[in-house]
């Protein structure tokens, strides 16, 4: 497994998590406060095969990644620093089971508060597991075939776009997915 970059935040600082898929609707780690955050470089994307969590190597799902490009609007979370080594520890467990995800800071930017920096998990372009562009309906049968240890993947694409709506934005690939599923 390659090293995690080194922390750009002291130890005795807050960690923040950016979220832009089901870490906004089921974080799994304490927090102390969440908000709307928007990255660059980067967007959300139906692009990772899902061997763990919403799918098997066999019959594999379809997960979103944080891909290179554009700009991505999730949600931030402020852990506090009690809980850091805590929290990057289940992170690492959660997103890196078959290390699709590379591990990196990124920074997001917080209306009312500036530019923070976050702990993200991006895809790893050379992985086995990314997929790259797909057609709607290669995602949707993927979508449909998937399940895994964290259920079934057509419920994680609803309640991926349930909190995307909650929170005021629109995903038009996610809402078509949904529509079709």
């Amino acid at each position: 497994m390659p090293r995690p970059p080194a922390s750009p935040i002291a130890s005795s600082d807050p960690l923040w998590v950016f979220g832009y898929g089901s870490l906004m609707w089921r974080p799994g780690f304490a927090y102390d406060e969440k908000h709307i955050a928007t990255v660059t470089g980067f967007h959300r994307s139906f692009c990772v095969l899902s061997f763990h969590h919403r799918g098997t190597e066999a019959n594999p799902g379809l997960v979103l990644g944080l891909d290179e490009g554009g700009t991505c609007t999730g949600l931030a979370f402020r852990v506090p620093p009690a809980k850091r080594d805590e929290t990057i520890a289940y992170l690492r467990e959660r997103e890196q089971v078959t290390n699709v995800y590379r591990e990196i800071w990124l920074p997001a930017v917080i209306d009312g508060i500036g530019t923070v920096s976050t702990l993200a998990y991006v895809v790893d372009r050379e992985h086995a597991q990314y997929s790259g562009a797909l057609s709607d309906e290669v995602k949707l049968a993927l979508i449909r075939q998937g399940s895994g240890i964290s259920g079934l993947n057509p419920d994680y694409v609803r309640a991926t776009h349930a909190h995307l709506l909650e929170m005021g934005i629109e995903d038009d690939d996610m809402a078509r997915l949904v529509a079709a599923l």
